[in-house]
């Protein structure tokens, strides 16, 4: 009875052996992630940045690619089944991939995203075209991006004689003087996109100047006229107001004008100057230059 116990065991072990050796069991591994990496995290401006996807210890994969405009928009496949592992782009966003291999195709996990920005140009310029600017003056410089039409910037400066520059794309500097002369430059950032420091934009001031005033002679000959001219030594957008007045009467304005010449057939003590800008901004005033008139004499025969 024993041997008969003993006999049915041992069989039983066998089976379990034959069974377990027919229908071996395996391990499953988890499914893989793509990973990319960026040759750079910012497009230079007017270039590109290379991207690369892999699949970490396995071979035979192609690439599919994604990118989306921002957080909250959906995603674009910009290449598909591809078995280059790089692609080179030139647009911001943030960008991931993923691997597929085999029939039907078995897709890895998404890859971590990866956010690239593209640089764009920053210029600081001068409202006016002016090529000196005086002490006194009210001039504004701007920060023009060239690329980010229609973009929100931020913006930042750096500039001499100030601790705390502005952060809008106007830097107005009311009454400059000689201590803002130096070297502005301007930068600015949006979503994904974002530039360098400006190259820097040379600021001058000088002393405030005094208009010059000119005749072409000083005797007004019988009825005719002479030519007085106003200059400043920066020509750039001016204007002139001219004074008259003689012995017997105070300073009068008699004219303002373009240009800088005017014909005068009155003796007088004319001066003059130079105006330009908004708010209107006003030279020296310059010497007197007096105007005779030549007297014509009756001769009794």
């Amino acid at each position: 009875l024993i041997c008969e116990q003993c006999l049915f065991i041992y069989i039983i072990i066998i089976s379990e052996w034959t069974i377990c050796s027919t229908f071996p069991v395996t391990s499953t591994a988890s499914k893989p992630r793509a990973k990319l990496k960026a040759e750079s995290s910012i497009i230079p401006a007017g270039g590109s940045v290379t991207l690369s996807c892999s699949v970490e210890g396995s071979a035979g994969w192609k690439f599919d690619w994604f990118r989306r405009d921002s957080e909250f928009s959906g995603a674009q496949k910009i290449g598909a089944g591809t078995s280059e592992h790089t692609i080179s782009i030139s647009e911001r966003g943030i960008y991931y991939c993923r691997g597929g291999r085999g029939d039907p195709v078995f897709s890895t996990e998404d890859s971590a995203p990866v956010t690239i920005q593209k640089q764009v140009l920053a210029a600081v310029k001068l409202q006016h075209s002016w090529s000196q600017i005086f002490t006194g003056e009210t001039i504004t410089l701007r920060c023009e991006i060239q690329g980010g039409e229609g973009k929100v910037w931020k913006y930042e400066w750096t500039a001499p004689n100030t601790n705390s520059p502005p952060t809008s794309s106007e830097y107005r500097i009311s009454r400059v003087s000689v201590s803002h002369s130096g070297d502005y430059r301007c930068r600015g950032s949006s979503d994904y996109l974002l530039t360098g420091w400006s190259d820097a934009f040379r600021l001058t001031v000088s002393y405030k100047p005094r208009a010059t005033l000119t005749a072409g002679t000083t005797i007004i000959p019988v009825g005719g006229s002479v030519t007085l001219t106003c200059s400043v030594q920066s020509s750039d957008g001016w204007k002139y107001e001219w004074f008259r007045r003689t012995q017997r009467t105070s300073e009068g304005k008699i004219r303002d004008q373009q240009n800088r010449d005017i014909r005068v057939s009155q003796g007088g003590i004319y001066s003059c100057r130079g105006t330009r800008g908004n708010p209107v901004y006003y030279t020296d005033i310059s010497d007197d230059v007096t105007i005779e008139i030549t007297c014509e004499f009756s001769h009794l025969v």
